[in-house]
């Protein structure tokens, strides 16, 4: 598909290409560029304008403005954000972000693939990657490192990275490379993930756990949450990642009980996942617990709330909530685009329940960098064996925006 703005020819196959982190927010330009200019978008050729729609289009918006605008609030917003049986939703314009640019982006990238590194901002296309990468406002680059190779032995429908029943064998230099890379960032917080290994017999936890032990060698001020799979059920395996030294242990449930076989592989499940968060927790109570859902599946408000209050009943401390973006035509389309006034209702719900810390909105995700230093503070806290409420961490908790 192509279209003809200013007198230039713009292929969006290539620009889907290009920016293929964008992928879902293609056709919301292409839209508002016909609505906005009276343009005319045609596949396999290029539209013809008169003159007069030409000199409209050169004295309008620019493709900058299709691709991040205002987060204006959803009552001012027209579109449909509950989807109708065969429909595709539009993108809000609250889920708008930049394309990835700027010179520590560059710079993460460069070095993750020189040490033949993979991280889940990349496989996940995930919205915030330049953000993190970039370093935001407060210029702290931040990247999620994916351990254990990027082929994963599960198909979950949501899920954007490659499967593959027999992926290759772990490197066993990934531990070093991982902790090196981390020293020459000179990060203070750190999130290690993995795809799922159920081809290994441990599924990949002891290679977990060295990456924690070579990161705690290097700088053992460097706090680590691991973002794990669920071992199969296996505790044992469980125990071994969170005897590793790690700081904040954390397993994602997904979504609500109700839409697990939908959403998830057959071999995860609700109960299994609420194991792992609760083995950790009385295994060693100073690890933090971390989980995150997904919101925008179809779920209910009730049974998010059952969610919630599921996880404070097996004490995990912290919670994120997002909203599920498709990252391909073969994944489990949108349902609903939750509004940033809901977000704002559960992260107050979070609260009340007794969460430590509540993250909250369209573009968190469950390693989503809003938290980490909140995340470091309590860390550092409990490992100090300090008292203190968390009430009081709370309020100097950073903003998360969504």
């Amino acid at each position: 598909m192509a279209f003809n703005m200013a007198g230039r020819s713009y292929n969006l196959l290539n620009l889907h290409q290009k920016y293929s982190l964008c992928q879902p927010f293609i056709s919301t330009i292409v839209d508002k560029f016909i609505t906005q200019s009276g343009a005319v978008v045609c596949v396999g050729g290029y539209a013809t304008l008169s003159k007069e729609k030409k000199d409209k289009i050169a004295n309008g918006p620019d493709l900058g403005d299709f691709i991040s605008g205002d987060a204006s609030p959803s009552l001012s917003y027209s579109g449909n954000l509950i989807r109708k049986k065969g429909e595709r939703l539009r993108l809000p314009p609250w889920l708008k972000t930049e394309i990835p640019a700027g010179k520590n982006y560059t710079k993460v990238k460069n070095s993750l693939r020189k040490l033949k590194l993979n991280t889940v901002c990349e496989e996940a296309r995930c919205p915030n990657i330049g953000e993190c990468w970039g370093g935001g406002e407060n210029q702290t680059a931040t990247a999620t490192i994916m351990v254990l190779g990027d082929q994963c032995t599960r198909g979950c429908r949501f899920c954007s990275v490659k499967t593959s029943r027999k992926p290759p064998p772990p490197d066993p230099n990934e531990p070093v490379n991982t902790a090196t890379a981390i020293a020459a960032w000179g990060l203070d917080y750190v999130v290690l993930t993995s795809v799922d290994r159920d081809d290994l017999p441990d599924g990949g936890a002891r290679h977990f756990a060295e990456t924690v032990r070579q990161i705690k060698t290097r700088d053992p001020r460097i706090r680590v949450e691991c973002l794990t799979p669920d071992f199969r059920g296996d505790l044992k395996q469980v125990e071994t990642v969170a005897d590793a030294g790690l700081d904040v242990y954390a397993h994602n449930v997904e979504t609500v009980r109700e839409l697990q076989a939908l959403v998830r592989d057959p071999r995860a499940n609700y109960t299994q996942s609420l194991s792992v968060l609760e083995h950790v927790k009385k295994y060693k109570p100073s690890l933090i617990t971390k989980t995150s859902i997904m919101l925008g599946l179809g779920e209910t408000d009730d049974e998010v709330m059952r969610t919630m209050e599921d996880l404070r009943a097996i004490d995990v401390d912290c919670l994120t909530l997002g909203q599920y973006m498709q990252p391909t035509k073969r994944h489990l389309k949108v349902h609903e685009y939750v509004t940033p006034e809901k977000f704002d209702h559960w992260e107050k719900v979070g609260e009340k329940l007794g969460f430590a810390y509540t993250a909250s909105g369209a573009l968190v995700r469950s390693s989503y960098k809003a938290g980490e230093f909140f995340l470091k503070n309590l860390a550092e806290k409990r490992q100090a064996g300090s008292e203190e409420s968390t009430m009081d961490m709370a309020v100097s908790k950073p903003m998360v925006t969504g």
